[in-house]
C-alpha cells in the first residue's frame, strides 16, 4: 500500500470522526458551513495562484 493511500484513508477517517464529534456536541451546521466555506476559498486562491 502506498504512502497516499494510506494518508488519503487517514484524512478520510478524521473527517468522519469529526463529523460524528460535531453530531454529538449539535454543531454540524457550523461544520457543514465551514467545510463549504473552505473548498470556496481554496478554489479561488487557487485560480488566483494559477
Amino acid at each position: 500500500m502506498k504512502i497516499s493511500k494510506i494518508r488519503t484513508v487517514l484524512y478520510t477517517t478524521a473527517r468522519i470522526l469529526g463529523d460524528i464529534s460535531a453530531v454529538k456536541n449539535g454543531t454540524i451546521h457550523k461544520r457543514i458551513a465551514r467545510r463549504t466555506l473552505g473548498k470556496a476559498a481554496g478554489r479561488i486562491i487557487g485560480k488566483i495562484i494559477k
